[in-house]
């Protein structure tokens, strides 16, 4: 060995030097890279904790459905959220023929045609008062949301609540809708929606991550 330092020139205390010095750099780099991991894995804990962490904001999830599409998705968000899970209950249900929009005559066609059009509601009474947020669920029709949807909002004093709309469609998009509703009721808080085509888990994972940011 010692020949071989010779060879190179070095004496053998430089070579030693240069040794313990790399030995010094690697136990600094093992330091630094230990220090990273840990703080990237405490991050994506928080992260994780947060998103498992509930709401302390009482929640409503009322929606409208006739197919039942928009139906599921409420229910997955209901879940998600722990929230109260409301039906939009038209007074007369709405038959598939009601639903043919390619009938200008059908119900729906001649409801969304009428811009006062307001369905007579069914279904249980609601108390506000009880709730802080409300997730506002409906199918897309004509761009817009479904004349009964209008009738259930002028049925309750939403002053000052938090509603949060999100919408399923074979083709729309939500903005359409949302526009229409901020522009009809103004004093109502409205939030960012969603148009939630994909799974019930990815609505229910946004539903959760909006909540929690109330």
């Amino acid at each position: 060995m010692m020949g071989i330092i010779r060879c190179l020139g070095c004496p053998s205390w430089q070579v030693i030097g240069n040794i313990q010095n790399q030995n010094k750099m690697k136990q600094i780099i093992l330091i630094i890279m230990s220090l990273l991991t840990f703080s990237c894995s405490s991050k994506a804990q928080k992260q994780t904790t947060d998103a498992d962490t509930q709401s302390d904001k009482k929640i409503l999830v009322a929606y409208f459905s006739c197919t039942g599409t928009t139906e599921r998705v409420a229910d997955a968000i209901a879940q998600a959220v722990s929230g109260k899970l409301y039906r939009i209950t038209p007074a007369a249900a709405y038959t598939s023929a009601d639903l043919n929009w390619n009938n200008k005559a059908s119900r729906s066609s001649v409801e969304m045609a009428d811009e006062t059009s307001r369905p007579a509601l069914g279904g249980e009474t609601l108390n506000l008062q009880d709730y802080d947020v409300v997730f506002l669920g409906y199918p897309i029709w004509w761009d817009l949301c479904p004349r009964p949807v209008n009738t259930f909002l002028e049925k309750y004093d939403f002053s000052g609540k938090t509603i949060i709309p999100f919408a399923t469609s074979g083709g729309s998009s939500i903005t359409g809708s949302v526009k229409q509703l901020r522009k009809l009721y103004p004093k109502i808080e409205w939030q960012a929606g969603r148009l939630c085509n994909g799974s019930a888990k990815q609505a229910g994972d946004w539903a959760k991550q909006v909540a929690n940011a109330e």
